[in-house]
């Protein structure tokens, strides 16, 4: 699962914007609207969902989980190595 704040966090990091974003996943720009303007955890389609999480991988985004190992805790993003 992935947040807006995650998201938009991610984006930030990665020094794109939102067209970039959705031409790098095959989404629309709406659609990255929306999800970076929601509220908590990402909701849409699995398909969207993995199309997102796939682009950010590949620009070199490492999603936290509230699970995942760092520093402080909690859910977050951070650059690979």
């Amino acid at each position: 699962m992935i947040t807006a704040a995650q998201l938009r966090a991610a984006r930030a990091l990665a020094g794109i914007d939102q067209r970039d974003l959705a031409e790098r996943s095959g989404l629309s720009v709406p659609t990255i609207q929306r999800m970076e303007a929601s509220a908590g955890v990402i909701r849409g389609n699995v398909d969207s969902l993995m199309k997102l999480i796939g682009a950010l991988d590949n620009i070199g985004i490492v999603l936290i989980g509230d699970d995942a190992v760092s520093g402080e805790g909690g859910r977050g993003v951070r650059l690979k190595k």
